[in-house]
């Protein structure tokens, strides 16, 4: 018999059909790099007069879509990230089977709910609710920042979109945790049950670690959702061009998304290739993003090995 076995057909079918699948993912993304870099070249070399807003450069004109778009989704993921862990260690380590499996349930149904509906909510049930909650803020915490007078009106502010963006991540961070979760070795849990520890001190020391590069990945994906999103920031957010920390306030940074969404009907000429440029701002950021988590997964991956 030969060293190197002969494949069967259906295992060769398998292996082109995978490579021909990661070479397809490839080119797809080096396709829109390519589009989007060609398409940006005239935004970048016109007359910054033909922006919107009148900049001085397309840097001045692109840094606050940019600034609000991480600003809202950091808002959002710092919001969604505590609860999404939380729910997923109570489905997969506290709840009964029963309740855990609804809950589940629930959880699953919650990510397909379309974000057009969680703009209507945002935008007619949420931002009248949360108005009193800002006064307060403000009266109160003026002096700090985040709250500086005067406040909004209408309860249209980036924290109001934060809220509603981390609604909207929670489930798709909070059933990849979950899996991740369950996937722990159950002889660690016990090992540590064993030795006395109450079950939350065998969350820390069996699961959490464990499940670690699960929720960074997790995290990512929401995050990737959250700075992506469109409906909910151009349906909620009062935007401005301007780069404004405030929370509770009227004047906001608008996100690269919402900004293309509500400005590429109406755009011509240079104005349509400075949104495509901003578009490639986005990709510039998911793709940083991205790999910096890629990168901290792969250190704790190769640390654990080591241990």
């Amino acid at each position: 018999m030969s060293p190197r076995a002969k494949l069967r057909l259906g295992d060769r079918i398998f292996t082109t059909s995978t490579v021909t699948a990661g070479v397809i993912i490839l080119v797809a993304l080096a396709a829109v790099a390519v589009f989007l870099i060609a398409q940006s070249i005239p935004a970048l070399m016109a007359d910054p007069a033909e922006l919107k807003g009148s900049p001085s450069s397309f840097w001045e004109f692109v840094a606050p879509l940019a600034f609000g778009t991480v600003w809202a989704a950091f808002l959002a993921l710092l919001m969604a990230l505590p609860v999404s862990i939380g729910i997923a260690l109570f489905i997969s380590h506290y709840a009964p089977r029963r309740v855990a499996q609804t809950l589940g349930y629930i959880i699953d149904l919650l990510a397909a709910v379309p974000s057009v509906v969680f703009g209507l909510w945002g935008i007619k049930v949420l931002a009248p609710a949360v108005t009193p909650l800002y006064n307060w803020l403000v009266d109160n915490f003026g002096w700090f920042p985040l709250f500086t007078p005067p406040v909004s009106g209408t309860g249209r502010t980036v924290l109001t979109v934060a809220i509603v963006l981390a609604v909207m991540i929670i489930p798709i961070i909070t059933a990849v945790t979950r899996e991740v979760f369950l996937q722990t070795p159950t002889l660690h849990e016990e090992a540590a049950l064993a030795l006395g520890a109450t079950r939350w001190e065998m969350i820390q020391m069996a699961v959490l670690p464990f499940g670690r590069p699960g929720m960074i990945s997790a995290a990512m994906l929401g995050l990737g959702r959250a700075l992506g999103e469109t409906m909910v920031v151009a349906m909620v957010l009062s935007p401005a061009l301007v780069i404004s920390f405030v929370l509770t306030g009227s004047t906001n940074s608008p996100t690269i998304a919402g900004n293309i969404a509500l400005n590429f009907p109406e755009a011509h000429g240079v104005g349509v290739n400075a949104l495509i440029a901003t578009g490639l701002i986005l990709f510039a950021i998911t793709f940083v993003i991205n790999s910096i988590a890629r990168v901290v997964i792969n250190r704790r991956k190769a640390f654990s090995g080591a241990n």
